[in-house]
């Protein structure tokens, strides 16, 4: 992966970023995600805390397109994730993610924000390295997974109410541990309208 990719990228919340060897590495500091959990609480396990100042490094795109990436975490605490988010503001945005859950498992997860927040456990992954991939059509999304890179399952389908340009890009979480880094790998973005959302 070529830095120079990167050149048009921009910042929300910036943090440490590395290149090497064809691999960005985005440094998690503590504490850090995009989450809002409308309220919800529990007297056992964990509930993640409202926030919004993960590292978010981004480019804008315009109409549709895909983006794909491999995502490399050594994970630590629960939570911790290298993710894909496509966002127009605060509260109108989405993450595919590569997390470590509150189940233990190492899975693809989805969040999706419209106003509040919904959150979906995906597939359990063995190994801590997964493809992601989000496809855009319109306002309609779809999310994608794949362990070797060629064969990709959907994780689902959505609608969001964005506006014609959006932030694409990368994110680094870490939402109740002590942070790490994040990698990613043979990062592609096309500008391109797919024939079927469903299948990528």
């Amino acid at each position: 992966m070529d830095k120079r990719l990167f050149s048009e990228f921009l910042w929300m919340n910036e943090s440490k970023a590395t290149f090497s060897d064809g691999r960005i590495t985005i440094l998690a500091p503590e504490k850090c995600d995009f989450f809002f959990n409308n309220n919800t609480s529990s007297e056992n396990g964990i509930t993640p805390d409202n926030l919004s100042n993960a590292p978010f490094l981004f480019t804008e795109v315009s109409g549709d397109f895909v983006l794909t990436v491999k995502v490399i975490v050594d994970f630590k605490d629960t939570y911790d994730a290298a993710a894909v988010m496509v966002m127009k503001n605060d509260h109108v945005w989405v993450k595919s993610c590569f997390e470590k859950t509150d189940f233990g498992t190492n899975a693809v997860v989805s969040v999706v924000m419209n106003q509040v927040t919904d959150d979906a456990n995906g597939c359990n992954i063995d190994g801590n390295s997964v493809w992601l991939k989000v496809v855009r059509i319109g306002q309609s999304f779809a999310l994608h997974y794949s362990q070797d890179g060629k064969s990709f399952n959907m994780t689902r389908v959505f609608s969001l109410p964005v506006d014609d340009i959006v932030k694409v890009g990368l994110v680094a979480q870490a939402p109740i541990g002590n942070g790490g880094e994040r990698h990613f790998e043979h990062l592609v973005l096309e500008r391109k309208t797919l024939d079927n959302i469903r299948f990528a």
